[in-house]
This record gives structure tokens, sequence and C-alpha cells, in this order.
């Protein structure tokens, strides 16, 4: 089968098992082709959708070796894979995003080194590999500032906010701690928000609608969309994605994160494959996140995004399933998710609800109606 365009009927390899996974699983599954997914759980989310799982550590190189034996082409779900397995993974023509992209979103340093390069707005930043460095950092950046490592780290994990100079003792035992850090200037942003956009081989990209998102506790609670942003912010941020698409020759769904502060966006992280913020355009488009990414790395073109009119997507984490289930005759306006994970636990992603509408006024409405209804909150 060509290496260049894999249709319906092939096999698409996914190294990990999670959720992020298994939606690509289901709509490649919908779209005719086989999934064999790597990833270290037994009956992990995406093998209970998948046609084989190769239960191995994702570093693994024969699990790697045997993925590469039984796919077509091969994709993954997160960022934290093996640099060296991906790059034999790339050598035999079998992953079209590419190792490159692994290597730089694994590393802050790389990724504001990029940013820099391409001159898109970042807040200001210093790299840190010992305590001397870090006093020259905190003296040029200032505080309040983030402290982060520049490798791992997620939903808040691996960085510590400085609001003082007496923050310095416990930024110390940080990069101690931690080794080479980020320090970056705490930009007083407005709001969050997101661009999903998927880039096919051949260069065409299409761009889903910019997200607004919230947090809670670091971790995404609920993404609005569209965003309600001035167009100068919205043409703004949809250049500033497709500069890094261009850049970076990006294959498959990218996630950008930024910053709104007045008439002005700093990027903040970026993800290179389908993102929680863009969960939405499953029900939302008519044609989701998943679906343009496998369609991008099996070279099929991409569809032309259609968007309903507005959408309010709202992660279930642990401790939301049970106040969800218990009123779930109330959620007819809700398009459920739950992802499959055997363990429940707090603050781990366990699933999302979807709703949508032509406007965001009614969508407000309906979870206003249904907290009145069932006089509680949808999640906690």
């Amino acid at each position: 089968m060509s290496q260049n365009k894999i249709l319906p009927g092939g096999t698409i390899g996914i190294i990990g098992g999670g959720q992020l996974g298994r939606m690509m699983a289901t709509t490649a599954k919908h779209m005719g082709y086989r999934i064999v997914v790597l990833d270290p759980t037994p009956d992990c989310p995406t093998a209970q959708v998948s046609d084989d799982h190769i239960v191995a550590d994702y570093g693994d190189h024969e699990a790697i070796a045997s993925l590469m034996e039984k796919s077509d082409v091969i994709t993954y779900e997160f960022e934290s894979v093996d640099v060296d397995a991906a790059k034999k993974i790339e050598k035999k023509g079998l992953l079209p995003q590419g190792s490159n992209l692994l290597k730089i979103t694994q590393d802050r340093e790389q990724e504001k080194t990029i940013m820099v390069k391409n001159k898109l707005p970042v807040a200001p930043f210093e790299i840190i590999h010992n305590e001397n460095e870090l006093q020259k950092a905190l003296d040029k950046v200032g505080t309040p500032s983030v402290l982060k490592t520049c490798t791992g780290g997620y939903d808040g994990k691996g960085q510590l906010k400085l609001t003082s100079a007496e923050d310095r003792g416990e930024a110390r035992q940080f990069v101690e701690k931690n080794g080479r850090c980020i320090l970056e200037k705490w930009v007083p942003f407005e709001k969050e928000i997101s661009v999903v956009f998927t880039r096919a081989k051949n260069g065409d990209i299409s761009l889903f609608p910019l997200a607004e998102n919230e947090h809670k506790d670091h971790i995404l609670h609920q993404t609005t969309a569209p965003a309600v942003v001035s167009e100068s912010i919205r043409e703004q941020a949809l250049h500033a994605a497709e500069v890094i698409a261009e850049s970076m020759d990006i294959v498959g769904t990218f996630a950008v994160e930024m910053f709104v502060c007045e008439n002005d966006i700093y990027i903040n992280e970026m993800a290179p494959r389908p993102h929680n913020s863009g969960h939405y355009t499953i029900e939302a488009c008519n044609v989701s996140q998943f679906e343009q990414h496998i369609r991008a790395i099996c070279g099929l073109p991409l569809v032309p995004i259609r968007f309903h009119g507005s959408a309010i997507m709202i992660n279930l984490l642990g401790e939301d399933l049970e106040a969800c289930f218990s009123s779930i005759d109330h959620l007819r306006d809700a398009h459920i998710h739950v992802y499959g994970k055997e363990e429940i636990k707090p603050k781990r992603k366990m699933g999302h609800l979807t709703f949508v509408g032509n406007a965001l006024e009614e969508l407000h409405q309906v979870i206003e109606n249904y907290k009145i209804t069932t006089n509680k909150e949808i999640v906690r």
C-alpha cells in the first residue's frame, strides 16, 4: 500500500491508549480503518475499541518494531513519546507527523525558541540551569513570574508561581530539584483561548473556530466556542497558528494555547495532536478534530469545516461522575462522553459533556435551566 495515501481498510497504529487515542480510534473505525494500539495498561480506553493491543511500555523498542510491522501508518495521542523510537518509525516512512514536532513540544525552551525565531508573541522568559542563573533571571524578569520545568509537567504540575522576592528560597529548591527550568513573566491575561487546526501533507490547513478556555485547579474545566474576542484578536490568533503550522511543517491536528491581554495575544503552549479544547468539534462541526487528523496522516483531503453556531464542552473529572450520572435524566441537551478508564480518581479526566446550539446565549440558558431544575452544578 502506498506510504503517501492509506485508504480505508489499512491499519493505523496509535502510541498511547488514553481518551485521545480512543476518540481517534472510534473515528478511524467509522471510516473503515483497523487499529492497533501500544500502551502498557491492559484494557486501556483505546484498546477497548481497537483490533489489536500491544501491551508494553512506550519506549520498548521491540514493541515499537511490532507496532511498525502491524501498521500502515502510525500516530500518537500524547507528546511524551520516546524521540528515538519516533525517529525509527519516521525512518520507515510510517510517521507523517515526524519526530521533530515531538522534540520541540517536549521542551519548553525549544517551544519558546521557535516562537521567537518566527517573531511570534511570547511572555518574556529566561532559561535557568543553576542557582546563579536563577538570581540573574529573577532580576531580569521580576515578579510575578512562573518557574516551570523545561520538560514534563501538565495540568499545572511542574511549575511554581513566584509573587515576590520572598519566594526566591522556594524557587532555588525548585531549580535544585528539577534542573533546567524556564522563568516566564506572569501575564495578567483576561482569558485563555486556543486554536485547533489540521494541516495536510500537501500543506492545506483547516482551522476550527477559536475557542475560549476556563480552568479550575490548573485543569481545563470548560471550553466555549466561538471565543468572545475582538476581530483583531481573532485575526492575530489565526495568523499565529498558520505561521506555526508552516514553520514547523506540521502534519495532523495541532493545538496552540494563547493568553489574551487587552489587544494582544501571548502564545503559551502547544500540543502536537488533538486537544481537550477541541472536543466540542465532535458534535458542533461537520468534521471533528479527530477525523481531520486521521485524514491528514492517511493522506486524504481535509474536509471544509462548517460550524453549527455555538458549543460548550465541560470536562468530567473523577469527582464529577456520580453527580452527572445521578442527574442524567436532566441532561437531554448534553452529548455524553465517558472514556472507559477503569480507576476513578479525583482530578482525573473521566469524560466530558458537550452542549451544541445556534447561539451562546441559548446554551448558557440551557445550562442555567439545568442548575435550577436539579439544584446543583453540572460539575462540582
